[in-house]
């Protein structure tokens, strides 16, 4: 009987699992290693849901609807509000679709990332950030129908909102960013 035994278990280049076993003392595996493609994306979505979910349900638990704390008097305040609709409360009359929407956008980023490697850090940094985002309030629209949203900022009387949609909104700066992150294709076809 051998010393240690290695196994490999490896998935069309997106997930590589390494387990090494020491088997005559140890069943169980003492070193396993993980490597996912488009980590950042991953990492990122992961951030934006548990951050977005932690901070709902901390308001939903402390706060009575509609109650309000002021964190800076008349300009910054804590809110507690149900929002129907989107995002900064667009279409609050139909928002009964949304929830399909949040679900399509988030399975077809997910599927995306785990098929297609992303050019530069900011593509997947901003899709893993918009996949966050619209995981958090698909949760909440699928569980109630709604959106729990508590930021608020009254000096310049902007809708109440949330941590996902920070984080949707922060998705699609890193996309743009990442759009001027291009490898230039036409300077190297003149250059030949």
């Amino acid at each position: 009987m051998c010393d240690r035994s290695h196994i490999f278990l490896y998935a069309k280049n997106h997930v590589l699992l390494i387990i090494s076993v020491k088997a005559k003392n140890h069943p169980l595996p003492i070193f396993s290693t993980v490597y996912f493609k488009n980590r950042l994306f991953w990492i990122a979505a992961i951030i934006g849901l548990l951050l977005d979910r932690a901070t709902k349900f901390w308001i939903v638990q402390n706060f009575y609807l509609s109650e309000s704390w002021p964190l800076l008097p008349g300009v910054f305040h804590l809110t507690y509000v149900i929002n129907p609709g989107a995002a900064f409360s667009f279409f609050k009359d139909g928002g009964w679709w949304l929830r399909w929407l949040s679900l399509a956008v988030s399975a077809g980023l997910m599927a995306w990332a785990w098929l297609q490697t992303f050019i530069n850090r900011w593509q997947q940094l901003g899709y893993g950030f918009i996949l966050g985002g619209a995981l958090g309030n698909g949760i909440d629209r699928f569980a109630s129908g709604s959106v729990v949203d508590f930021l608020e900022f009254r000096l310049i009387r902007f809708p109440v909102f949330n941590f996902a949609d920070i984080f949707i909104n922060v998705g699609i700066v890193c996309l743009l960013i990442g759009s001027f992150d291009l490898p230039s294709f036409t300077s190297k076809r003149r250059k030949n």
